[in-house]
């Protein structure tokens, strides 16, 4: 979990607001959910100032490739780790030896075994399964891959945390603060 510091919450954030709540809160890390490229590199830095790990959302970000030049230059500009749907994305990534989360979206049972089967060939650093609050989803994946897996979406209560993480994942992002 040294990618996300010792904290099992993950803020996931999309606003300045957010974002300024997200740094003054005890979370140690942040999931960047949109971005551009004017504002990238000041996002970062004030989160490195802040000390807190910062994943970008790279299908998400306006202006930055969503190639392998794109993610070279989040590489340069110091990003803790990058977040897409992407095979390619997570691929390139991996290559310039950053942390990557392919997010995967659970719709029906052959859905989430496709995903799994994508995940295990492209080996991203964790898998975040959507929506979080589905713990026999969470269950089969970590039955079916050792790569860690975060519960995200719809995740508004303790209750749902304590359910996600007694499921097998190793954290939870949310973008509700409360819970942060």
């Amino acid at each position: 979990m040294n990618d996300f510091g010792n904290k099992k919450i993950i803020a996931a954030v999309r606003t300045e607001e957010e974002f300024c709540t997200a740094l003054n809160s005890s979370v140690d890390c942040i999931f960047l959910l949109c971005s551009n490229i004017l504002t990238v590199e000041n996002w970062i830095d004030r989160a490195k100032s802040a000390g807190k790990k910062l994943f970008i959302h790279l299908d998400m970000s306006e202006g930055i490739g969503r190639d392998n030049a794109g993610v070279a230059f989040l590489a340069k500009l110091g990003v803790d780790g990058i977040i897409s749907t992407r095979t390619g994305i997570i691929r390139a990534a991996r290559e310039h030896g950053i942390p990557t989360v392919q997010r995967i979206f659970s719709i029906d049972s052959q859905a989430t075994q496709t995903s799994a089967n994508a995940a295990g060939n492209f080996h991203p650093s964790y898998i975040e399964i959507m929506p979080g609050v589905i713990p026999k989803v969470i269950r089969r994946f970590c039955g079916c891959t050792d790569i860690p897996i975060i519960a995200g979406g719809l995740i508004e209560t303790p209750e749902e945390v304590k359910a996600a993480l007694d499921s097998g994942a190793v954290a939870v992002s949310t973008a509700n603060k409360s819970l942060w």
